[in-house]
């Protein structure tokens, strides 16, 4: 899950922002019980997920994890792509990077009403040891690969997944560019259109 990404995509609106990171634990018609602009962050969230998906950028990039991971491939590339973003001083230098995750962690605790238990759980974790911030180390995408092999029915371990990671890192990096603008911008219109439903 690309916890920075969708952060950052969601613009600096405090609701946007609690249903971009609260989408995965958000069944079916449960978006319903939340305020309009957790409703349409959690949208959001999932345009953003398609849109990815889809991007030949991320074609590519799983071509490097399949044949570790296989199906998981893409949840791989999200943890990339967030830690190529984490170092992105385009968007954000990274004397702006820090200040900008705590803003999210003090935005959802600010939501905490409507987080998820799941995610509620998680979020103090997240906040004490700055996940977002450290995505742009490589020991944390070694950490979040680590994470999400036990969260998978059939993969045991993650060492060989960082391995792919450190030898095809500036390939990764390139797909990282040619997706990362493309993303932005069509986060932007996809709100845009949410907001003026």
């Amino acid at each position: 899950m690309n916890l920075l990404a969708h952060a950052y995509l969601s613009f600096d609106q405090p609701e946007i922002l609690v249903g971009n990171m609260i989408s995965n634990y958000v069944k079916g018609k449960k978006q319903y019980d939340y305020p309009l602009g957790i409703q349409q962050g959690i949208k959001l969230h999932r345009a953003i997920d398609h849109f990815t998906d889809h991007h030949e950028a991320t074609y590519i990039g799983k071509y490097f994890f399949k044949q570790e991971v296989g199906l998981y491939a893409g949840a791989f590339m999200d943890v990339v792509y967030d830690h190529f973003l984490a170092l992105d001083e385009n968007e954000l230098s990274e004397k702006e990077w820090e200040p900008f995750t705590h803003s999210v962690y003090r935005n959802l605790k600010d939501h905490e009403i409507y987080l998820p238990e799941k995610f509620a759980m998680q979020l103090p974790h997240m906040s004490t040891h700055n996940w977002l911030f450290h995505y742009r180390y490589p020991a944390a995408i070694e950490k979040s690969f680590g994470g999400l092999v036990r969260r998978t029915k059939y993969l045991t371990e993650h060492k060989e997944a960082f391995k792919i990671f450190e030898a095809n890192y500036n390939a990764l990096k390139v797909q990282y560019e040619a997706f990362f603008p493309d993303v932005k911008k069509f986060a932007e219109l996809a709100l845009d259109q949410l907001q003026t439903k």
